[in-house]
C-alpha cells in the first residue's frame, strides 16, 4: 500500500513538470457545475425582462439632459429673470464686515496707527480675493456698526453709508477707491509681485459704469473734491446725529490724512519702482521717457 501511493506521488510530481503554470488562463469549472443559459424565443425574450434580454429595462424612455417633462426645455417653460443677465461680467466685490474689521485690530492682525488698504487686510491671512474670479476688492458691511470703536485711516472697494458713518463718528476716515485687474495681481500678494522683479504698475481709472461712484462726495470716492467731501462728512453727522470729530485737532492727524495718489499701488512706492526682496533694496528708473510713462 505505501509502495502504491509513492508511486502515484512521484507520477504526479513528474506531471507537474511537464504542466503549464496554474493561472486564470488553464482555469475552468468541474463538468456540469455551470449550466449555460438558453435565449428565450418569446416576444421579449423569455418571461425576465432583465438587462441580457430585450426588455422594459432596455425600451425605457429617459429624458434628455434640460429637459423634465414633454418636448420644451424647463429653461424655456419659465420665464427669464434679467437679474442674472451678464452676471458672469459683473464685478464681484467679497465681503468684509466691521465686527471682523475689530476682531482684527483686536487681535493685532491690523495697525490702526498706520493706512489699512487691501494689501494689509489680504496680509493678514483672514480675507483673500482671486482677481480670476473677477474680484475687485474689499465690500465693507455694516455687521458690527454698533460695536466698531477703532479710529481707521481705511481704504476699500464699497462701502454704504451707515458703514461710512460708523467709521467716521470714531474719528476715522475711508475712502472708496478703485483698482484694475493688472494691479489687483500685484495688490493682492505683494511678496510674489515683487519676486517676478516686475516695475509697479500704474494704477489705471474706473470704467464708465463706475465712474460715477469713484467721484462721487457721497461715496468717499479717491477721484472727488476733498472740501466736497469735507461737506458730505458734516451732512452725514448730522443725519445720523453724531458729533464730527475735527481731524486737524486729532493728534494722529498726519496718518489720518495720508492718501494714495490716483496712480500709486502702494503706499509710499511709485509705479514704476522694481522691489528687490533679495538685496533689499529699491530700484527706480531714471530715464526721462520711463519717467514721463509712469507719471502721466
Amino acid at each position: 500500500m505505501g509502495s502504491s501511493t509513492r508511486n502515484g506521488v512521484d507520477k504526479a510530481l513528474e506531471m507537474l513538470r511537464y504542466l503549464p503554470r496554474v493561472c486564470l488562463a488553464n482555469v475552468k469549472n468541474n463538468p456540469g457545475a455551470s449550466k449555460k443559459r438558453l435565449r428565450g424565443r418569446a416576444q421579449y425574450g423569455g418571461d425576465k425582462h432583465g438587462a441580457g434580454n430585450k426588455g422594459s429595462g432596455q425600451r425605457q424612455n429617459y429624458m434628455r439632459l434640460g429637459y423634465e417633462t414633454g418636448n420644451t426645455p424647463f429653461y424655456l417653460r419659465f420665464s427669464r429673470e434679467w437679474y442674472y443677465k451678464g452676471h458672469h461680467l459683473r464685478r464681484q466685490y467679497p465681503p468684509l464686515s466691521l465686527l471682523q474689521l475689530q476682531k482684527m485690530i483686536d487681535t493685532d492682525r491690523l495697525d490702526p496707527s498706520e493706512p489699512i488698504d487691501l494689501s494689509i487686510i489680504c496680509n493678514t491671512g483672514l480675507y483673500s480675493i482671486d482677481p480670476a474670479q473677477r474680484h475687485f476688492g474689499v465690500h465693507l458691511t455694516d455687521e458690527g456698526a454698533d460695536v466698531f470703536r477703532a479710529k481707521v485711516n481705511i481704504e476699500v472697494q464699497w462701502a454704504s453709508e451707515p458703514v461710512i458713518a460708523a467709521v467716521e463718528r470714531n474719528g476715522g476716515v475711508i475712502t472708496t477707491c478703485y483698482y484694475d485687474p493688472h494691479s489687483l495681481w500685484a495688490v493682492v500678494n505683494p511678496e510674489k509681485f515683487f519676486k517676478k522683479g516686475e516695475p509697479i504698475p500704474r494704477r489705471m481709472p474706473p470704467p464708465a459704469d463706475a465712474a460715477d461712484y469713484y467721484t462721487s462726495a457721497e461715496h468717499r470716492g479717491y477721484l472727488a473734491d476733498p472740501e466736497r467731501v469735507s461737506w458730505e462728512r458734516l451732512v452725514l453727522a448730522q443725519k445720523y446725529g453724531y458729533r464730527l470729530p475735527r481731524l486737524e485737532d486729532d493728534p494722529r492727524y498726519e496718518m489720518l490724512s495720508r492718501r494714495k495718489d490716483p496712480r500709486q499701488v502702494f503706499l509710499g512706492l511709485e509705479p514704476g519702482w522694481v522691489v528687490s526682496l533679495r538685496d533689499r533694496s529699491v530700484l527706480k528708473p531714471r530715464e526721462p521717457r520711463v519717467v514721463d510713462f509712469y507719471r502721466s
